[in-house]
């Protein structure tokens, strides 16, 4: 009885450590998920001009000075989850041997998940399949998670998304890649913006992403010029004033240092640890 008592007790504890712990500033700002959409290639002003991804800059906390960090893609999408374009110069495939913000949330016990539009999936590491290009998924770029069985199994076609929903089962990190036509890079800002309009309307009166903090944003700009200033804002739950723009100097360095914030991850020590963080939330 004794020793039947003790594995009970074992078994609680398991299960205790597992569950996610989410931060003090997470909890005060009601935030459960913070949910990363990122389109292609655009600058600021010619986003702007799309009546759509104006209409959210005037609902959400928009940063009129957030600038991308390199170019091309790739280096932009490396950045946004390991705090350094991690020797990333072009967009062929790369196999990085860093630490991500993965390797902070699992540390925490908090879930993470990659959603990507037209992936194969079966940790698939080929360039491109159809409308999927891997330079658009960071995750596969790191060792520690392309040849890790259990974490290569969340980054997943971005069908997924609605057996999720259905099942309640939403990650506290979630980064969301659409295809290589609804990003707007093999079509333009109405494009992107009539797919988003679409993808993002729904969940922002959905009860399951009430405790969601969204964060939409482009990856670089068109012309690759040294400002690099982009489109980006932040939506949903825990928000500072709906309609705020903000002029602070921040880069994809800034986002991620917001995140760790959030949900109380620390840092990778690398750009996201001196990085300016975005007053985004309460």
């Amino acid at each position: 009885m004794f020793a039947n008592a003790l594995l009970f007790v074992a078994a609680i504890a398991s299960v205790a450590s597992a569950s996610p712990i989410l931060s003090e500033r997470a909890t005060a700002c009601g935030i459960k998920t913070v949910f990363t959409i990122v389109f292609e290639n655009e600058g600021k002003g010619d986003v702007l001009s799309d009546p759509y991804f104006a209409s959210l800059a005037k609902r959400g906390y928009f940063m009129s000075n957030y600038n991308a960090v390199s170019h091309p893609s790739q280096p932009n999408y490396i950045a946004m989850i390991s705090g350094s374009t991690n020797g990333c110069t072009g967009d062929s495939n790369i196999n990085i041997a860093a630490n991500s913000v993965v390797d902070l949330l699992e540390a925490k016990g908090l879930s993470w998940k990659s959603y990507n539009e037209a992936y194969p999936g079966n940790c698939y590491t080929g360039s491109s399949s159809g409308t999927y290009y891997r330079k658009h998924t960071p995750f596969l770029s790191f060792n520690n998670i392309r040849t890790n069985s259990a974490r290569c199994a969340k980054v997943v076609n971005a069908n997924q998304l609605a057996a999720d929903e259905k099942a309640g089962t939403l990650a506290n990190y979630i980064f969301f890649t659409p295809d290589i036509n609804d990003d707007g890079h093999n079509t333009n800002v109405a494009y992107a913006s009539n797919w988003l309009k679409n993808f993002i309307e729904p969940k922002l009166t959905n009860p399951l992403y009430a405790n969601t903090l969204f964060h939409v944003t482009f990856d670089e700009d068109a012309n690759d010029t040294p400002t690099n200033n982009i489109y980006s804002l932040f939506l949903g739950k825990g928000i500072v004033g709906a309609g705020k723009t903000d002029a602070t100097t921040y880069t994809h360095y800034s986002a991620l240092a917001t995140i760790e914030q959030i949900f109380g991850l620390g840092n990778l020590g690398k750009s996201d640890a001196t990085a300016t963080k975005i007053p985004v939330v309460c």
